[in-house]
């Protein structure tokens, strides 16, 4: 009986530490969980940290237990790109979600940053909203979907009315060619010595502008290309890349544009955006489609008259050859941690997040094209400011940048060769012949294409 009783209390005690553990590797349904979200705000850049302050409360109310961080970085895109890197090395650093440039989703696929998002994808019903050219914006190598487009973009001359109606320059005014531009902007010097005629970014200081606000714009307009789709290599000894060049050396030699010590100051935009085009000491910028959100009311640079001074030119071919006219677009995106530990949560968030609600709310705060087809019809998008239909007309003539992984390093070496010219310590065609040697070096001669 002893044995017995000794053998059901073992027994008992045996089954009780069983159903111990059974119940310990329950899923804990008070568990606290952290999403933590990545992003870039500036002084003039606040358009997404609103949206994910609302998202935040949308999302935090709906799940109970689960706390959004939002951890801003305050830096321009070169620097957030930087620290995002550092971030993503540590799971103990990396975030969960994440505000990822366009230009970057390839190389960072290739780094194991990002989730692949098929699966998750599949079964949100507002995806199919998205338009099928911008879901390209998020793909990987392999064909599947890594980030989730925000919107996009367009890039087109702002012109101050006043400035080029002074100088006899009739409005609307839309070059043909780039000789046209050159003239309007002689003309402007001539009737206003102290005022910057034409700006195009260049160098490495503005970073990626340079290439987006200027470069591409030029180099498209030749009719050449940086990049050969049809041979997946880098195309070099292009004429159109030499012809570019020159272009910016005569704005930068004739005081066109902008100082050069200007120009090598990465807060260059600060002033074209808040001072010189407002107070009419500038003619023309090229710049993102995004531009009116800076002045609008809220915007970094509040501009009440903005509407009325500015108007909006596609920038042109060299010769006016067909299709006329050039553009760039480019964008952001969202994406979920590869590391994250709470990848459907994240998942989640992000839709919260890119839902019409929040889609419309940041497209209209920033002046971005709409990518959500049912965003893009709504009344309040439509009539955000009085730039938006010029600006989406621009699509039909954009180019995208070369969406591969080495497209960084490809970049800079772009930027150096800007900035050589304008700086005058190489020539046009020596730029050129260092861009290719440089191109050669990172990406190897299988990977290049010589014209």
């Amino acid at each position: 009986m002893r044995r017995r009783a000794r053998m059901g209390a073992a027994l008992f005690g045996v089954l009780a530490l069983l159903a111990s553990a059974a119940c310990s590797s329950q899923p804990q349904t008070n568990e606290k969980q952290t999403i933590k979200v990545v992003y870039q705000k500036t002084d003039s850049f606040t358009a997404l940290d609103k949206v994910f302050k609302d998202a935040k409360q949308e999302f935090e109310a709906a799940n109970a237990g689960v706390t959004v961080d939002l951890q801003p970085i305050q830096a321009n895109d070169d620097d957030y790109g930087t620290k995002l890197a550092l971030a993503q090395r540590s799971p103990d650093t990396a975030p969960d979600v994440f505000y990822e440039d366009t230009f970057k989703v390839r190389s960072d696929v290739d780094a194991g940053y990002l989730l692949k998002l098929d699966d998750k994808l599949a079964t949100w019903s507002d995806w199919s909203t998205f338009n099928e050219g911008a879901k390209a914006a998020g793909r990987g190598d392999d064909g599947g979907i890594y980030a989730v487009p925000l919107g996009t973009d367009t890039r087109a001359i702002w012109y101050n009315k006043t400035v080029l109606q002074k100088a006899g320059i009739p409005v609307p005014w839309q070059p043909k060619t780039w000789d046209d531009i050159l003239s309007a902007a002689r003309k402007m010097k001539a009737a206003d010595p102290s005022l910057v005629p034409f700006n195009m970014y260049a160098g490495k200081a503005t970073g990626e502008g340079t290439v987006m606000q200027g470069f591409y714009e030029l180099l498209y307009g030749t009719g050449n290309s940086l990049y050969s789709e049809s041979d997946k290599k880098w195309v070099l000894g292009s004429k159109g890349f030499i012809d570019s060049l020159q272009f910016l050396k005569t704005l930068y030699d004739e005081k066109l544009a902008v100082d050069p010590a200007d120009a090598l100051d990465s807060n260059v935009w600060k002033k074209v955006f808040g001072e010189w085009l407002p107070q009419g000491k500038m003619g023309a910028t090229v710049e993102g489609s995004y531009a009116p959100s800076f002045w609008q009311k809220g915007g970094a640079y509040e501009w009440p008259g903005y509407a009325q001074d500015m108007g909006v030119a596609m920038f042109p071919t060299q010769f006016g050859q067909d299709p006329g006219g050039v553009s760039m677009s480019g964008g952001w995106t969202l994406a979920v941690g590869a590391k994250s530990k709470n990848a459907d949560l994240a998942f989640k968030f992000l839709t919260t997040a890119l839902s019409k609600k929040n889609a419309l709310a940041f497209d209209v705060d920033n002046s971005q094209i709409a990518v959500r087809t049912d965003v893009a019809s709504d009344p309040g998008y439509q009539a955000a400011n009085p730039f938006v239909k010029d600006v989406s007309n621009l699509v039909d003539v954009t180019h995208f940048r070369p969406a591969t992984a080495d497209y960084p390093s490809i970049s800079l070496a772009v930027q150096e060769a800007t900035e050589a010219v304008i700086t005058g310590k190489r020539s046009p065609a020596e730029a050129a012949a260092d861009y290719d040697a440089s191109v050669r070096k990172l990406v190897g001669d299988a990977k290049v294409i010589q014209k």
